[in-house]
C-alpha cells in the first residue's frame, strides 16, 4: 500500500509537468505507474546547406539591379561548374532598398541597394568546398553560411521515441518487480522530440579569397553527427 502512495504521488507530479508541455492533464489512477524517459538517436546528416545573399548598390535602381543580374549569372556558372543544376538553388527573398543620405536634412536618395538570399541543399559534401571557394574569388556575397542536416528527419525521431519508450518501460518494470507486482498494458503515454541543427559560422569571403590554393575551410573535417532526443511519460498498468 505504501508503495502505491509514492506511485500516486510522483503520478500526480509528472502529470503536472506534462500539463506545463501542453499535454492533457493525468489525474493519479490506482494500480498503475507513470514514468518518464529519454531516448536518443544519433546519425551522421545526410544534406548540406550552404547560404549566402547576392547583393549590388549602384546610384539607379536599374544599374543596381543588372549588377545583382550579373553576379546571379556567375553563380549559376559556379553551379553548372561543379555539375549543378542552377534550377537546385532556392530564392528565399528579393528587396530594392532605398539609400538615404542622413546628413543632409532632406534625406536625398544617394543610392540604391538590391538584394537577394540563395539557398542551396547538396547530397555529395565533396562539392562544398569547391563552390564557397568559387563564390568567394567570384565576390558574390559578402558571406556565406554552412549547416549540415538530416532530411529524413521523421525516421530518426521515430528511432529516438522507440529508444525512450524501451527505457521506460525497462523503469516501469523495475518498479513492478520490486513491488511484487506485474507490469501490465500501457494506458498513456506523451512524446517530446528534439534535435540539434548545427550550424557552421559564417565564412567571409575576402578571408578565403586570400587563403589562395589552400585547402577550403571544411576540408578532411567531418561533419557532425545530428542528434535526436525524445522524452517519453507513460502510465502503465500495475497487476
Amino acid at each position: 500500500m505504501r508503495i502505491m502512495m509514492v506511485a500516486g504521488c510522483v503520478l500526480i507530479a509528472l502529470a503536472t509537468f506534462a500539463l506545463g508541455q501542453d499535454h492533457p492533464t493525468i489525474s493519479a489512477l490506482p494500480n498503475t505507474v507513470f514514468v518518464s524517459a529519454e531516448g536518443k538517436f544519433e546519425s551522421a546528416p545526410d544534406t548540406a546547406l550552404i547560404q549566402f545573399n547576392i547583393s549590388a548598390q549602384a546610384d539607379s535602381a536599374k544599374a543596381a539591379y543588372d549588377q545583382a543580374a550579373k553576379e546571379a549569372e556567375t553563380t549559376r556558372q559556379v553551379l553548372r561548374a561543379n555539375g549543378i543544376d542552377p534550377k537546385a538553388a532556392e530564392i528565399g527573398f528579393f528587396s530594392l532598398n532605398l539609400q538615404y543620405d542622413w546628413k543632409n536634412p532632406k534625406h536625398k536618395v544617394v543610392g540604391y541597394q538590391v538584394t537577394s538570399s540563395v539557398s542551396l541543399k547538396l547530397k555529395d559534401f565533396s562539392k562544398i568546398g569547391p563552390i564557397t571557394q568559387q563564390l568567394a574569388d567570384a565576390n558574390v556575397s559578402e558571406s556565406q553560411s554552412l549547416n549540415y542536416t538530416l532530411e529524413n528527419i521523421d525516421e530518426a525521431k521515430s528511432k529516438a521515441v522507440v529508444d525512450a519508450h524501451r527505457r521506460a518501460r525497462a523503469s516501469a518494470q523495475a518498479l513492478a518487480t520490486a513491488a511484487g507486482r506485474t507490469l501490465g498494458e500501457l494506458l498513456y503515454a506523451s512524446v517530446d522530440t528534439f534535435e540539434n541543427i548545427r550550424v557552421v559560422a559564417p565564412m567571409q569571403h575576402r578571408a578565403m579569397a586570400m587563403a589562395g590554393a589552400a585547402p577550403a575551410p571544411t576540408e578532411e573535417f567531418a561533419p557532425q553527427n545530428v542528434n535526436v532526443t525524445a522524452h517519453v511519460s507513460a502510465m502503465f498498468v500495475l497487476k
